[in-house]
C-alpha cells in the first residue's frame, strides 16, 4: 500500500475518517416462478472507500470481499451471489486491531484465501508504538461459514528479513504452495520490492525467497521506488503476476511479470518484465491511480475480471494515504490475440457490462 521510505511526522497517525459503507449499485433482481430475472450489472464505483481490494470467488459460487478500510483500524469482509451485490451486501467486522503490541497500527491490503478446509487472511499491521514497522500477518477460521466461527491469529509470516514488508498473496502451482509479497530488501535502493517463496503450510515459508522485481524503470520509481500488491493469473499456457508501482497517488499503476507454465517459477531468469506499464491513470475516463488489483472470474465461471482501487480525480491535497477515495472499482479483463492480457484502461464510473450484451 505504501513504500518503506521513512514518513515525515504527519504520517504516523492513523486515520480517523467517516466510514463508507458501499456505492450505488443496482441490487439483483429476485426472480419469478416463471422467469428468472438477469443479475444485475455491476456499476463503478462498487465498493466506494475501500482501497487495495481482494474478491475470492469460492466453490458456493459466491463472492467473498475484503480491502483495506480508509480508518486501517480493522478488517472487513462481506459476501454476495453476484458481483454487483457486494455493492450493497452487509458489512462485518471480522478483526479489529489491538490496542497495543505489534498488530496495533497501520492494518493494510487483507487477501481471503480458502486452503486445505480453512479461511486465511493475510494481512499487514504494525506496533503501536512503531507505526511503519509493518510486517506480515495471519489469520485462520476453521468454519466453513468465514462469518462464523473463530479467527484465530497464527501470528507473524516470518521472511528472510525483518524489514518493511506487506502485500501478501498465495497461489498453487503444480502441487506447490507459493507467497509472493512486497519488502524493503537490506542493501538495496528502493523501498520494496516482489519476492516469491514456496510455503510449508498457510502460514509458514520454506526454501528460498527470490525477487522477482525491484523497481529500475522510471514509471516505478514516482514519488517512491515501490514495485507491491502482486497478484497472479493463470492463463494461455502461462502466469502473469501483476503488480503495482510508485506512490499512491495518480502515478500508481501497474506492472506485469510472465512466466511459463512449465517453467520453475524460482528459477532466475523466469518471470519476464514488461517495460512499460500495463494499467495506468486514464484523463479520458477520470480514473487516477489505479492499481493494488486482484482478479475473480464473472458469475459465468469463465470470465476473467479485474479487481482494482482508482480515485475520480488526480489533485490530491497532502499525503495520499490521508485521502480515503480510493474506491473498488472492476472491469473485465480481456486477452490479446498472443495469449497475454489485455488490462485496456480504466473504465469511467458508471454500469458495466462484463458479460456482454444484457448482462452484467
Amino acid at each position: 500500500m505504501t513504500p518503506s521510505q521513512k514518513p515525515s511526522p504527519n504520517r504516523r497517525g492513523v486515520l480517523r475518517g467517516a466510514l463508507a459503507l458501499g456505492a450505488a449499485a443496482a441490487v439483483p433482481a429476485v426472480a419469478t416462478a416463471a422467469h428468472a430475472a438477469p443479475a444485475a450489472a455491476p456499476a463503478n464505483p462498487l465498493v466506494r472507500q475501500r482501497a487495495d481490494p481482494h474478491i475470492h470467488r469460492h466453490t458456493d459460487r459466491r463472492y467473498y470481499f475484503t480491502a483495506t478500510a480508509p480508518e486501517y483500524d480493522r478488517i472487513i469482509l462481506r459476501r454476495s451471489a453476484t458481483l454487483a451485490g457486494l455493492a450493497t451486501a452487509e458489512e462485518a467486522v471480522i478483526w479489529r486491531r489491538h490496542t497495543t503490541g505489534d498488530m496495533a497500527a497501520h492494518i493494510w491490503a487483507p487477501e481471503i484465501h480458502h486452503i486445505d478446509g480453512a479461511w486465511y487472511i493475510y494481512f499487514a499491521s504494525a506496533p503501536a508504538d512503531d507505526v511503519w514497522k509493518i510486517r506480515i500477518w495471519v489469520l485462520e477460521n476453521k468454519n466453513a461459514n468465514p462469518f462464523r466461527g473463530t479467527w484465530t491469529e497464527k501470528g507473524r509470516l516470518a521472511t528472510a528479513w525483518d524489514t518493511f514488508s506487506l502485500d501478501a498473496t498465495t497461489f498453487t502451482h503444480q502441487s506447490h504452495r507459493y507467497l509472493a509479497w512486497a519488502q524493503h530488501e537490506p542493501g538495496m535502493d528502493n523501498n520494496t520490492g516482489v519476492f516469491l517463496s514456496r510455503m510449508a503450510n498457510p502460514w509458514t515459508l520454506t526454501g528460498p525467497q527470490v525477487r522477482l522485481t525491484t523497481p529500475e524503470y522510471a514509471w516505478e520509481r514516482i514519488g517512491f521506488k515501490v514495485n507491491e500488491g502482486p497478484s497472479v493469473i493463470r492463463r494461455n499456457g502461462r502466469l502473469f503476476m501483476t503488480y503495482s508501482a510508485s506512490a499512491t497517488d495518480a502515478n500508481y499503476c501497474l506492472g506485469l511479470l510472465t512466466a511459463d507454465e512449465n517453467a520453475d517459477l524460482l528459477a532466475p531468469g523466469t518471470w519476464r518484465k514488461s517495460p512499460v506499464p500495463v494499467f495506468t491513470s486514464s484523463d479520458t475516463t477520470a480514473q487516477y491511480g489505479p492499481g493494488h488489483n486482484s482478479f475473480t472470474v464473472a458469475e459465468d465461471g469463465r470470465t476473467d475480471v479485474l479487481v482494482y482501487h482508482a480515485r475520480q480525480y488526480k489533485e490530491i491535497t497532502g499525503d495520499p494515504l490521508h485521502d480515503p477515495n480510493r474506491h473498488t472499482r472492476v472491469q473485465r479483463l480481456g486477452w490479446k490475440p498472443d495469449g497475454t492480457p489485455d488490462f485496456g484502461v480504466p473504465v469511467a464510473d458508471g454500469p458495466l457490462r462484463i458479460l456482454g450484451k444484457g448482462r452484467g
